[in-house]
């Protein structure tokens, strides 16, 4: 569940759901995504069954990413989840401005909040 649920987990299992990518192909196309972060994910992903890694035998060596079976079942779902949360961003962000107007204060306001340990 906390795999799945992270955010850079999710662009990467829509991202691939068209078809098999290159690293560098994936890192363009999901925005803010650093390498550090994108290859942790990739990682993750392979190790626990959503993703195979394939390399070719190029000069130099290129490596493909893939959805395994496992992967291309949670696809549905997290577009679901994802078109939900088009839906209905606007009344988050609502709820979210009567929270903090209630609060009287920014502290549960990611964009102003101080950060936590080990955030950056």
């Amino acid at each position: 569940m906390g795999r799945i649920g992270e955010k850079w987990t999710v662009l990467v299992v829509l991202e691939l759901a068209s078809e098999p990518k290159r690293f560098s192909a994936l890192r363009r196309s999901i925005s803010g995504v650093s390498q550090k972060m994108l290859a942790n994910t990739l990682r993750g992903l392979e190790r626990d069954g959503f993703v195979t890694r394939t390399v070719h035998p190029t000069k130099p060596p290129s490596v493909e990413y893939d959805l395994t079976d496992l992967g291309r079942d949670i696809v549905g779902p997290l577009k679901d989840l994802a078109a939900w949360i088009s839906d209905n961003l606007h009344r988050i962000d609502s709820a979210r401005r009567r929270f903090d107007a209630e609060q009287g204060d920014d502290d549960m306001n990611p964009d102003t909040a101080p950060a936590l340990a080990g955030e950056p």
